[in-house]
């Protein structure tokens, strides 16, 4: 046996000894973390929620928002965690909202509790999208929190949630409880994506461009409605496309509106962020669903989806 056929188990071993190690580390840290939040009860602290349709560019914004030394982040989608503590079925499966009645001071301090043992940090960002849909809700629990509403334009929104729709495995892992027999698009697609909002069940049938409109009109009318009762000091609005045209201007806007430092390292960072693009389908490029497979059907449903886009600013 040669030397690197004897040495390959061993760094394997190795391997699995300090992943080991590493997973027993941060449950001690979590459990310190637990102790000391239990004796302060210290709530979070100008938390910052992203939200936006999904497909819309909160990803990229989230990520880089959890670039700050200033804050903490799980760095991932925390869909499950918030159903977990309101979950569909206790509304009967009629949507993912919350609101101002659904908070509760137990909820806050367990909140505060998970992202600080996780975190580390009393100030920290999160984004899940289904929290567009439970902006009063969150206000409620948080109300010195700052919201970052992430808007993209209608017609390229709409042609990546159609391709998302397409992608059970990535969006759809937590409807396989939900009670109605889903057959979008003929009944090429059944399972339901991204999330819930009233009126759901009349699009089980629907082609899926016209669900992806009302999921884009939903959401977003949401969000652009629960922005009126919000001071303006703690909303931050960015389109989408900035980014695309001028990341850094963009990315320093953002940052300054939540009161965080945009320092050199954030810059070089954001002039680069582009190139290693978060979970996109194709090309990062604007208006690029008016060469793809999914014009015609976007073209259709465009006029759905007027109102708000225009409420939004497009």
């Amino acid at each position: 046996m040669s030397y690197c056929q004897k040495a390959k188990p061993l760094n394997e071993f190795l391997i699995k000894v300090s992943k080991t190690l590493a997973y027993h580390a941060r449950r001690m840290q979590r459990g310190v973390r637990n102790a000391r939040w239990r004796l302060t009860r210290h709530p979070a602290q100008r938390p910052i929620i992203v939200v936006g349709c999904s497909r819309a560019g909160t990803t990229l914004v989230y990520k880089t928002l959890s670039e700050s030394k200033e804050i903490g982040s799980l760095q991932r989608d925390t869909h499950d965690y918030w159903t977990d503590l309101h979950p569909p079925a206790d509304k009967n499966w009629d949507t993912h909202a919350l609101d101002a009645r659904d908070a509760s001071d137990r909820d806050r301090d367990t909140v505060s509790r998970y992202f600080f043992s996780r975190t580390g940090q009393h100030r920290w960002v999160d984004k899940n999208n289904q929290n567009g849909l439970c902006v009063p809700y969150l206000a409620a629990l948080f109300p010195d929190a700052v919201f970052v509403f992430v808007k993209r334009s209608p017609g390229d929104n709409l042609n990546s949630l159609i391709e998302g729709w397409k992608k059970p495995d990535e969006f759809a892992t937590w409807s396989n409880d939900l009670p109605a027999k889903v057959a979008v698009d003929n009944g090429q697609l059944h399972q339901w994506c991204f999330f819930l909002a009233d009126g759901w069940r009349e699009y089980v049938n629907a082609p899926v461009e016209d669900v992806a409109a009302f999921q884009y009109n939903a959401i977003n009318q949401a969000i652009l409605d629960a922005k009126l009762s919000l001071p303006a000091g703690q909303w931050v609005d960015v389109f989408y496309e900035d980014f695309l045209r001028d990341p850094v201007a963009t990315f320093r806007q953002v940052f300054e509106g939540c009161g965080l430092t945009f320092d050199a390292r954030l810059q070089a960072h954001c002039a680069e962020v582009l190139d290693i693009p978060y979970n996109a389908f194709s090309e990062i490029r604007l208006d690029k669903w008016k060469d793809g497979r999914n014009r015609e059907k976007i073209e259709r449903v465009l006029p759905q989806v007027a109102d708000v886009a225009a409420r939004m600013g497009y």
